[in-house]
């Protein structure tokens, strides 16, 4: 960590101390269990930007219906969020957060906006337990008012919470840690899984999940926002070359500014599919389409995950079992330590992947 980033750190948590003075209030914390047991509004709070931290919500959002069906569910995230959420069958509500001036705190245009949009009996400010998410802390209790306001027990932003959770010490699994923050509204700690909500498919895509819909495909992902986490293509191409033995013919997909290294992974393992461009939605139906994904860990493999398609993530310097999902019918990878070069083992691996989902149908001729 260089030093710039630790004097941010360390200036964000005297933030969060001063405005833990300003806002204390003695008789919240006292009031908290009252307004937690007869709760009929919630605020899930999560702020920044990317894919699979919105869709981390997703198990919340269902857990609460299925607790209290009546309960108003609401969320507040990043304006680049909210198309990940937005249309979500669990949630009533969902809000885009205006970043701009939250320096001025309660009085900053964007939680003004909020506030105006509540009162809710509940808010979960739903960080990490990592590193204080002073951000998220402070908005989520720009935005609560009187609601009793919940959040991990972190130092120093839980100084700002009404009750703090603490960790679970028993899973790495970030899912199963985003639910347990519910702990105070449920009482115990449920399990969960991610969803998404029927895609909404271009005309011009329904060609195409016809044709993957028809005989059996697999999705491979080589990109991912973070150029670190991603698997070389030629290890990818491996994979491809691997699957297409295996009875699966790959459909290669790639987001703004990837579709050069699709094409090489295309190149390499002859036979397979080079996507068109798609969005979030036309992206979900494809997954869902082919039952088959191949991806590096970033915000695609979450969306695989929440349509249900059988997943292999591929891990490279990340903790597979806190960002993973491993649970029938996905396997999770950690690379990080694999055998150089990566193509035959991710290739082995891809065959045993395959090996375990339906049997495969003949493959169409591939012209």
């Amino acid at each position: 960590m260089t030093l710039l980033k630790r004097l941010e750190g360390w200036a964000k948590r005297a933030l969060a101390l001063l405005a833990a003075a300003l806002f204390f209030r003695p008789g919240r914390r006292s009031r908290a269990p009252e307004r937690l047991a007869s709760a009929r509004s919630v605020l899930l709070v999560r702020i920044d930007d990317r894919v699979g931290e919105a869709l981390l919500l997703t198990p919340l959002l269902s857990a609460l219906k299925a607790k209290t069906p009546g309960l108003r569910v609401d969320a507040l995230v990043h304006e680049r969020s909210v198309r990940v959420l937005e249309g979500h069958p669990a949630l009533d509500g969902l809000l885009a957060l205006d970043r701009r001036r939250l320096f001025l705190g309660p009085f900053s245009p964007g939680i003004r906006a909020v506030r105006a949009s509540g009162p809710w009996d509940v808010v979960v400010d739903c960080g990490n337990w990592d590193v204080p998410a002073v951000t998220s802390a402070l908005v989520a209790r720009g935005v609560a008012g009187k609601a009793a306001l919940v959040g991990p027990a972190v130092w120093p932003t839980r100084l700002l919470d009404d009750v703090s959770v603490q960790r679970r010490a028993d899973t790495r699994s970030e899912m199963a840690q985003r639910l347990h923050l519910l702990l105070p509204l449920l009482g115990r700690d449920v399990p969960g899984r991610l969803s998404f909500r029927t895609p909404r498919v271009p005309e011009a895509l329904r060609p195409l999940l016809a044709s993957v819909r028809g005989s059996p495909h697999a999705v491979l992902l080589p990109g991912g926002r973070l150029g670190w986490r991603r698997i070389p293509p030629e290890a990818f191409a491996a994979a491809g070359r691997a699957l297409l033995t295996a009875g699966r013919r790959p459909v290669v997909v790639w987001g703004p500014g990837e579709e050069p290294l699709a094409r090489a992974v295309v190149d390499g393992a002859p036979g397979s599919i080079l996507a068109p461009e798609t969005d979030l939605d036309a992206l979900a139906a494809l997954l869902a389409a082919a039952g088959c994904t191949v991806c590096n860990n970033s915000g695609p493999l979450h969306l695989s995950v929440a349509v249900g398609a059988p997943t292999l993530g591929l891990f490279l310097r990340m903790d597979p079992g806190r960002w993973g999902y491993a649970v029938s019918p996905h396997r999770m990878l950690d690379l990080t330590q694999a055998p150089e070069p990566l193509g035959p083992f991710l290739a082995e691996a891809c065959t045993a992947f395959a090996r375990t989902l339906v049997p495969d149908l003949p493959l169409p001729s591939r012209g």
